[in-house]
């Protein structure tokens, strides 16, 4: 049978019309119930608290996400089975061991700006999703802080897009649904996974200092 429509109670828009007009591998235990330390508090590295907050808004955004999926399914389908539903073409974290700062910031942008097509087949089957409205003017922002720092990156190109949204496409509604909340699903952890790698490489010499810090 169908699932029930998706509905999210409305909230405050995370990004501010203006600050928006300026502009994984996920384990399958973070899956069942992350437990990353995304929702602790946390001193933004320094000279780098714009990019740092759009961050932290962006992963706050996405909070809720395992929440609304529960409800629409009503337990009847475990959140973890997300993972089973990842495509090829979903970007996974940069391994910080084989790259440098900047060719991973690159790496982490262009991942970003993959998703921001990857989320119009989310939009396709929740077009009034309000996590959707959140993230949607925060990403194009966070792309566009990622270049101050490491210059151009390439968007994929309009053949590309179209062969990316055609890979994601399926005749059955489950499915479809499915590959949607997974978007969503992997899209928050490649932010924790983003956030968590700038932050070492902001603040290196402070960590070694006080590694409680």
């Amino acid at each position: 049978p169908a699932s029930p429509e998706y509905q999210l109670k409305p909230s405050p828009p995370v990004f501010p019309t203006a600050a928006a007009a300026a502009l994984t591998d996920a384990p399958p235990d973070l899956l069942a119930g992350e437990t990353s330390g995304e929702g602790s508090v946390e001193e933004a590295p320094p000279l780098a608290s714009n990019i740092w907050r759009t961050w932290e808004r962006l992963i706050e955004a996405t909070k809720q996400h395992q929440k609304e999926f529960e409800q629409e399914f009503q337990g009847n389908v475990d959140y973890i089975l997300l993972d089973g539903h990842k495509r090829s073409a979903f970007p996974v974290k940069c391994p910080m061991s084989n790259y440098s700062k900047e060719a991973c910031l690159q790496r982490l942008a262009q991942g970003l700006l993959v998703y921001t097509v990857l989320l119009k087949q989310v939009e396709r089957e929740y077009p009034d999703s309000s996590i959707l409205r959140e993230i949607k003017p925060g990403i194009p922002l966070l792309v566009a802080q990622i270049k101050e720092k490491v210059g151009r990156v390439p968007a994929p190109s309009s053949s590309q897009e179209e062969q990316l949204l055609k890979q994601l496409d399926s005749p059955d509604t489950f499915q479809r649904r499915m590959t949607a909340h997974s978007i969503l699903s992997h899209l928050r952890f490649f932010l924790i996974d983003g956030k968590r790698a700038f932050r070492k490489w902001e603040t290196p010499r402070r960590q070694k200092v006080n590694p409680s810090a």
